[in-house]
């Protein structure tokens, strides 16, 4: 009947489209038991990832063997060595291929079977192929890509904070990988050890990258998948980019910078206190660790364990560096971006900071001064009555702690079983400390700040850093007022005058040691004379008689005073004492 007739040529095509669909997806299954009505694929190599399949009106590129039924080939793109590109869907291809490659992924394998009508037909192609002819083809498609596409971006990976983006007429620092859409690469700034470096946004490089760079951060990889038409398109680029070939380049962006840019300064740390804050002229001590915008370092003073010392603001360090080190307390921590403009330029220094570097330093100052910085004092402690205070010549004993400006201590009285003894104005101790320890009553304590210059200068000292500023803790213990320089003994007012008849207590005509002895307690008992402190009194008195005592005897007579005529003046005076 009608209806068994239909149903019998219903199941009849299901039959052949469900044969058909086997064939296509690649299903192994016996695809030619008579003449083929439809190509036959199989898909014996398919890629774990498929982004996209061919569609009609995609460009695919691929290369492909062309054989008979027999194994006898006919064609070959490999053997060329230039793959065949084309687009799909509009009666460009045989129209065999044209339905055996869509659906097709970049990297799949698949073996094309064409019958004669959807491949030349009865005619044939000249001496090559005969009419009638089945074809095989055995394809790999190696790149898709379409007229509608557009700059394809995907993050891999992007640090936490990201304070600025790339944007047109920056200049950036980046690493790439460079493959075709297939894996194969054709370059790799990793493998030259160099950064590419260029301008963004402003046609020094291909169209795809100029836009995928947009908008990247200092450490960012991502991957820029660019078609042809924004990449190289039909000349590609000599033998490593071929014609109409989609790129893929993972992209690591080392460092960015505009130069309009001027340094960026981030405050980290300040004291609580900061009473002067550095200027143009000063001389900075401070330590530095010195990194690229990734994070990698390229230099710290830590390391050496040695402080970088130099002037502000007179052309001794790099132009960004100049700027930043202004303004700054000691102890202040701070973060500083320098732009390469005002770095080190588009040639970089060494092996060590490359061309169109940012440079991040993050620097703690240690200490600074002028050169023309006088000691600066602060009491902090002082008796209600002092009517005594230290000078030049005096003998004094003290305590004291003396550090950096940063609080590291160098040396302290304490560490030693006596507080030091030394006479003021005598070179004892350094200039700073000398200037510092005048002025004092027994019992006041000050801070004395020595800039380097007055105290141990560019070369330092044990244990103390060149070119330190030095922080005094001092207290004054005891004070003996001294005598000038060259003198034992010194008269607080007149002489006795004639000296002699003061000296000789017993009126005899003669004054032996003893007697002598006597005499010049009685003056410092009495406060009109002083002996040098800190030395052995009797010692001294001995040696005042034997300079009087011209012939030796064991006693002073009236003609052994000496008399010295002033070279100015008709008068005389004794300076036999």
């Amino acid at each position: 009947s009608f209806s068994d007739s239909a149903r019998w040529n219903r199941f009849i095509m299901e039959s052949i489209f469900a044969l058909f669909f086997l064939c296509v997806t690649g299903t192994h299954v016996s695809c030619s038991p008579g003449p083929l009505e439809d190509v036959v694929i199989d898909r014996y190599d398919i890629p774990r990832v498929c982004p996209r399949e061919v569609q009609t009106g995609d460009f695919v590129r691929y290369h492909y063997n062309g054989t008979f039924t027999d194994g006898k080939k006919f064609d070959s793109s490999h053997e060329r060595g230039a793959p065949f590109s084309g687009q799909v869907g509009l009666g460009r291809l045989i129209t065999g291929l044209d339905r055996g490659v869509q659906g097709m992924c970049v990297n799949e394998r698949r073996k094309v079977t064409v019958p004669p009508h959807l491949a030349y037909g009865s005619i044939g192609a000249g001496d090559v192929i005969p009419a009638d002819t089945v074809l095989v083809f055995d394809v790999v498609l190696l790149d898709i890509w379409n007229t509608e596409d557009k700059v394809q971006t995907r993050t891999l990976s992007k640090p936490e904070s990201c304070k600025r983006l790339a944007e047109a007429t920056d200049f950036i620092r980046y690493h790439y990988n460079g493959t075709l859409l297939n894996g194969v690469p054709f370059d790799s700034s990793h493998s030259r050890n160099g950064t590419y470096d260029t301008y963004v946004g402003m046609g020094y490089l291909i169209k795809g990258m100029d836009e995928g760079l947009i908008g990247m951060c200092v450490g960012e990889t991502r991957t820029i998948i660019i078609p042809p038409f924004l990449a190289y398109e039909e000349k590609g680029y000599g033998t490593v980019i071929p014609s109409q070939a989609t790129l893929v380049f993972e992209v690591f962006m080392i460092d960015l910078f505009n130069p309009k840019d001027d340094i960026a300064v981030v405050v980290k740390e300040v004291p609580k206190t900061c009473t002067r804050k550095t200027v143009v002229g000063d001389y900075i001590r401070y330590h530095y660790n010195g990194t690229f915008q990734d994070g990698s370092g390229f230099d710290t003073s830590y390391q050496r364990n040695s402080t970088y010392n130099t002037y502000i603001g007179m052309g001794y360090v790099i132009q960004g560096m100049d700027k930043a080190l202004q303004g700054l307390c000691i102890g202040e921590k701070r973060r500083v971006i320098l732009p390469p403009h005002m770095a080190y330029g588009e040639k970089g220094t060494g092996d060590i900071i490359p061309g169109s570097a940012v440079l991040v330093f993050d620097i703690h100052v240690i200490d600074f001064h002028n050169p023309k910085d006088l000691i600066e004092i602060k009491v902090t402690s002082k008796p209600k009555k002092c009517n005594l205070t230290s000078e030049v010549d005096d003998l004094i004993q003290y305590r004291y702690n003396c550090s950096l400006m940063d609080g590291t201590l160098l040396y302290s009285s304490d560490h030693y079983e006596k507080a030091p003894i030394t006479t003021l104005g005598a070179n004892k101790v350094i200039e700073g400390l000398d200037e510092g320890l005048r002025g004092m009553c027994v019992g006041e304590k000050r801070v004395v700040i020595v800039p380097p210059h007055l105290g141990h200068g560019e070369n330092g000292a044990k244990g103390v850093p060149s070119s330190a500023v030095l922080h005094f803790e001092l207290e004054l213990l005891d004070l003996q007022k001294g005598v000038p320089d060259g003198y034992m003994f010194v008269w607080l007012g007149d002489s006795p005058d004639p000296l002699f008849p003061a000296m000789d207590l017993n009126k005899d005509l003669s004054v032996p040691l003893e007697e002598f002895t006597a005499f010049i307690n009685i003056q410092v008992v009495e406060g009109t004379g002083r002996l040098r402190p800190g030395m052995d009194a009797d010692g001294i008195i001995k040696d005042m008689f034997n300079n009087q005592d011209r012939n030796r005897d064991g006693k002073i007579v009236a003609e052994e005073l000496k008399l010295k005529v002033e070279e100015d003046s008709d008068k005389a005076r004794h300076e036999e004492l």
